[in-house]
């Protein structure tokens, strides 16, 4: 099949990337006195699973803008049916979860991706937090991870919860900050149970949403 005259090319879709990476980077650093730590575990080879805590949908910017190499998201189908904000997410290359069928679709895609050696965010709370705390993990992630045997970086955001509350519709000039955590290697999970893994990543993610508050001088 011939691609569309209006589908951008992977070359325009990658400098566009770059573009709001760097955009993203000033206004972050300017306007919200935007900390991150431990970006260097980004850093790693081939493929990677970032499970992130969710605070608001300024999460998968915030991230983005730490990282050197390129990250695959994950977007709700219904979010790619509104025409200004479904071209941006097509052009960054989201990956579509279409959950009323199950989202198979959308897993096989993670895995294809996480198997070609790129990064792939996940929130793995599965909704956003409704007070700033870490919320309980769901397991959706874990068939996935076990199959690419990709390491699992856990990364907490704190701020963007005061930032851009639910229902505000331009964020508010408030500290944010990123703590990025040491991965879980695939040869360490692999020998622990679904319910081993969720608590682990628990027990980091609670620990790096600690150090974020330190960041931003929070109690």
């Amino acid at each position: 099949m011939t691609p569309s005259n209006n589908t951008p090319s992977r070359i325009a879709k990658q400098l566009f990337y770059r573009f709001v990476r760097i955009t993203s980077r000033m206004i972050a650093a300017v306007g919200f006195g935007f900390r991150a730590e431990g970006r260097h575990y980004l850093d790693v080879e081939g493929g990677g699973m970032l499970l992130s805590t969710h605070q608001s949908v300024l999460d998968p910017v915030l991230i983005g803008l730490i990282s050197n190499r390129r990250l695959n998201y994950l977007a709700r189908k219904t979010l790619f049916k509104n025409s200004v904000f479904g071209f941006l997410i097509r052009v960054l290359d989201a990956i579509e979860i279409d959950r009323e069928k199950g989202g198979l679709a959308g897993l096989r895609e993670m895995l294809k991706r996480l198997q070609a050696g790129e990064l792939v965010l996940l929130f793995p709370e599965g909704t956003r937090t409704e007070d700033g705390n870490v919320r309980e993990l769901k397991p959706g992630f874990i068939p996935v991870a076990r199959r690419s045997n990709v390491p699992l970086i856990p990364i907490a955001i704190v701020g963007a919860f005061d930032c851009l509350p639910r229902g505000t519709k331009l964020p508010l000039r408030k500290p944010i900050a990123v703590a990025v955590g040491e991965p879980l290697q695939s040869a360490v999970y692999a020998t622990m149970s679904d319910t081993e893994i969720i608590e682990e990543v628990s027990r980091r993610l609670n620990g790096l949403n600690l150090r974020a508050r330190e960041l931003i001088g929070r109690k």
